[in-house]
Formats: structure tokens, C-alpha cells, sequence
């Protein structure tokens, strides 16, 4: 089982297309952070993930540390181990925190969307100002100290035509581990989507010139639909089950199946218990059953096992119910699908090492984290901090956190 702790739901940015618009909400006490920890670990068997979230986690980073804290103290009492990710827009990144988060192994996410036109279109400061120039910078920080920070991208219907431009930004700045989502609840039209298609597809042609080019790198946007076609049991089971496999925590320690339904607050149907008293069963349960009904527009598709279709909470936030897909996903795997493939196919075909390790290789994380470290004889400390970073990012990373 994996948490998400919703902090609070304020923020120092507005973001036009955020499905969790800052408002006014407490925030997060130690004591429901502590519970929160109880309750996890109860749940878990050796591992547990804990994201920090909001809002923006990162305007209370006194609770960040002293919930770590907490959880290492409570590790010491039993067999279960915590690993620990922070999903931030980047504003306050600074040495302290970069210190920290190496210190305890805390995962660091950032939402980037490219290039300047792609970025300030959408994600602007709180006076409606640009954030594109510290945010760079702050992009620049985070990828020195983690090359394998995950970096979160939203992919707009106005902002469709810089893909491809803002995706090459990320690989040569650095990124190494980039997801790639649309803005579902945006008004995509088919001129809009032929528009992400051709962006697709040079993107795809990319990912075969970079993995030529022997450049390290995770796109989910290919890499998921590749490993859901070499790895097809693993992957179905890894999909999304919702209310099952990970939990979010709202400020106040009320629970929910996943973390869009946070902010439906406790007083909806999809509150499913608190940390103080643990789940409730027959809520979880509903929830789980109706999630798991077949749904009849996919059951006959030809690529009904290697869809996102089951993700109940992108579901419910693009149509209202988690059993109706949402009618740009169905366009959208079926192009994604179609150009793995092809990827897949040219690269296999070549016998390319670096794909065939990547994907056909269950080590390759650990003998990629041997590839870096060898790369690097005669370490500066700045170098000795890099790698540092490397190898808690491939840890963290292969214990399979989730990534809201």
C-alpha cells in the first residue's frame, strides 16, 4: 500500500488547467501525519511508498521533515520500510531543501512543460506572472542533483504543437525519467489531436535517434506502451485498481481511493474511512466493484489489455463516473499504441543494446547504476553528490513509487 499526504491544498502558483485549484484548507497537523504513518505501515507489508502533495508540499517543509523524521522512528519498530517522493512545482527548491531530500533519500518530481511558449501558457505564478525563467534554473538545480528527478509534463490542446520542442529541451538539459500527460478535461478537438499526433510521431522517430545515440532515458509516453507489450502479465497487474494498491490522505486524515477524489472532500461518496479509525470496508468495497465492471465499449478491443481505460480516477475527473472512458484517451492509446510498435519493432530489429537491456532485462536499473558510477573514475564532490543522487533515484525508483 502507498499514501499520498495532501498537505494542504494551498499553492504558490495557478495553473490554468490544475484539477486542484489552490484554495483555502488547513493543513496537515504532525499528529494526523504520524497516524497517517500508523496506518500505512499497518497496511504494508515490507515497503510503503509516502508522497508528499497538495497543493504545493514544498510550503511546509517543516512538516516534510519532521513526518521523515517520524517515519524513521516507526521503522525502527517493525519490518516495514518507507521510501519517500515530493511532487513540487519547483518554486521552492533551494539548497536546504536539495540537502534534505539527498540526506533521506526523498524523491523529487517536477512539473516542467517545455519550452517558454508551452510552459507560461498555462503554468503561471500566483499575480498571473511568467515562472518559466526560475523555473529553468530551478530545473537546472534539481537535474544536477538527480538526473533521475522525474519530470511531469501536461500537454494542453493550445499547447500541442511544442511537444516535440519541449520533450528535446528536457533530454538535453539533462531529464532522464520524463511523464508525459494530456489535459484529458480539455477541449480536444480532432484538429487538435492530429496536431498531438504529428507531435507523436517525432517524437517517436526521437526516441529511436536517442536510443541510437546510446542516451539513457524513461518516456512514458513509448515506454509504457513497449513494457505493456514485452512484459503483458506484469503490466495488467500493475494497472490501475483503484481504492486497492494506493490511498490519499487529505489535511485532515480522511481517506480516499486515489488522489483526485481528495478534494470531493469527506462528505462525498468516495471517502473511504480516516487514519484514525482505518478503511471502511463496505465503501472501499463499492468503489472496487464498480471500478472492476467490464467495460462494454473496450472489452472487445484489440488493445483493451495495454489501455489506461481502468484508471477510475482519470475516469471520474474527464466524465464524472470512474466506469466511462474518457473520449480523447480512446484516440490517444490506440496512436501511442500503433507508434510503440513500430519503435519496438526497429529497435528489436537492430538488436539495439540499449533497448534490449532496458526492456528485456529485469537488473537493468541495478547494472545501469553500475554503468554510471564506472563512467565517472575520479570523483569531484560535486561528482560524489551527483552519484548520490543517481543511486537514490534508481532506488526509489525500482521500488516502483507511484507518481500522482
Amino acid at each position: 500500500m502507498h499514501v499520498t499526504l495532501h498537505l494542504s491544498y494551498a499553492c504558490n502558483m495557478d495553473c490554468g488547467y490544475c484539477y486542484a485549484a489552490p484554495k483555502v484548507s488547513p493543513t496537515m497537523t504532525e499528529t494526523i501525519a504520524r497516524q497517517a504513518l500508523l496506518f500505512a505501515s499497518s497496511t504494508a507489508r515490507r515497503s510503503c511508498g509516502v508522497v508528499f502533495f497538495g497543493g504545493e508540499p514544498l510550503l511546509h517543509k517543516p512538516l516534510i521533515k519532521s513526518t521523515v523524521r517520524t517515519a524513521r522512528e516507526i521503522e525502527g519498530d517493525g519490518p516495514v520500510r518507507f521510501y519517500f517522493k515530493a511532487t513540487t512545482n519547483g518554486l521552492l527548491l533551494d539548497d536546504d531543501y536539495f540537502a534534505f531530500a539527498k540526506t533521506n533519500d526523498v524523491l523529487t518530481a517536477m512539473s516542467f512543460d517545455g519550452v517558454r511558449a508551452a510552459h507560461d501558457r498555462h503554468r503561471r505564478l500566483a499575480n498571473g506572472g511568467s515562472c518559466f525563467d526560475v523555473l529553468s534554473d530551478k530545473l537546472n538545480r534539481l537535474l544536477a542533483a538527480s538526473p533521475y528527478a522525474p519530470i511531469l509534463t501536461t500537454v494542453n490542446p493550445d499547447t500541442a504543437e511544442y511537444l516535440y520542442d519541449s520533450i528535446s529541451l528536457l533530454i538535453e538539459r539533462g531529464a532522464r525519467y520524463i511523464v508525459v500527460s494530456l489535459n484529458y478535461a480539455a477541449p480536444w478537438t480532432m484538429v487538435r489531436l492530429n496536431v498531438l499526433e504529428e507531435q507523436y510521431r517525432r517524437l517517436a522517430e526521437a526516441y529511436v535517434r536517442w536510443t541510437d545515440e546510446g542516451r539513457k532515458f524513461y518516456l512514458s509516453l513509448f515506454d509504457v506502451k513497449l513494457s505493456s507489450h514485452i512484459n503483458d502479465d506484469y503490466c495488467r497487474k500493475e494497472r490501475c485498481a483503484l481504492a486497492q494498491k494506493q490511498l490519499s490522505v487529505d489535511p485532515a486524515g480522511y481517506l480516499y481511493p486515489c488522489v483526485q477524489f481528495a478534494y470531493a472532500g469527506p462528505e462525498s461518496e468516495w471517502c473511504i474511512g480516516h487514519v484514525e479509525t482505518g478503511i471502511d470496508e463496505d465503501a472501499r468495497g463499492h468503489i472496487r466493484e464498480a471500478a472492476e465492471a467490464v467495460q462494454e465499449p473496450c472489452s472487445t478491443c484489440s488493445i483493451e489489455r495495454r489501455c489506461r481505460h481502468t484508471c477510475g480516477c482519470l475516469n471520474w475527473q474527464t466524465t464524472g463516473s470512474i466506469q466511462k472512458v474518457s473520449p480523447v484517451l480512446c484516440p490517444e492509446e490506440k496512436i501511442l499504441v500503433r507508434l510503440a510498435d513500430e519503435i519496438g519493432h526497429r529497435l528489436y530489429k537492430k538488436r539495439n543494446p540499449r533497448f534490449i537491456q532496458k526492456h528485456y532485462n529485469v537488473i537493468y536499473p541495478v547494472l545501469s547504476l553500475l554503468e554510471d558510477a564506472a563512467e565517472r573514475p575520479s570523483k569531484t564532490d560535486a561528482d560524489a553528490s551527483r552519484d548520490s543522487g543517481v543511486r537514490r533515484s534508481f532506488f526509489l525508483l525500482f521500488q516502483r513509487l507511484p507518481f500522482p
